[in-house]
């Protein structure tokens, strides 16, 4: 659970903003979405293994 303490002179606007930012930052979203739907382990090393060499493709063989 996310606390953001409202300091005294702080608009709510202000509060809202550093609650958005702590949300973002914490990832609830992105973990929630990749929980939807199970993968198999198999299918989560293949991705694995296409993106790293995609990277590697992209930003390593310079």
């Amino acid at each position: 659970m996310i606390i953001i303490n409202v300091k005294d002179e702080e608009s709510i606007d202000r509060a809202l903003k550093r609650y958005k930012r702590k949300h973002r930052n914490v990832g609830i979203m992105k973990e929630l979405r990749r929980r939807k739907q199970y993968t198999k382990p198999s299918v989560e090393r293949r991705n694995e293994i296409i993106n790293a060499e995609y990277r590697l493709r992209k930003f390593g063989a310079e």
